[in-house]
């Protein structure tokens, strides 16, 4: 469920990211934070996979619910973080004309 989410949020940021008008929202970083979580959850799944076999098919209701909420808190991390970073480097100059008003 991690890899399912995680690859969702992915091809949703390159979508935005290939069809941006320009570069200011900076959606290569979010692109590159959800590609390597789910590449990083690929890697978790085959070794899973290699351990469980035939039983990795047939997870309990709660540990599905459990990896849902891992996957969407892993997707609002990547949010979090690239949110911060856009703050902090202020590309169209909004958070900088906001402070000089006051």
């Amino acid at each position: 469920m991690t890899l399912l989410i995680t690859v969702f949020a992915a091809v949703i940021a390159t979508v935005k990211w290939y069809n941006r008008e320009d570069d200011n929202m900076r959606l290569g970083i979010l692109c590159f934070l959800y590609w390597g979580a789910s590449i990083m959850w690929l890697v978790d799944a085959l070794f899973e996979y290699a351990e469980l076999r035939a039983a990795y098919f047939t997870p309990a209701p709660a540990d599905m619910l459990n990896d849902a909420f891992l996957g969407f808190s892993v997707v609002a991390l990547g949010l979090v973080i690239w949110l911060v970073r856009l703050l902090i480097t202020d590309p169209k100059g909004s958070v900088k004309r906001a402070l000089k008003k006051k």
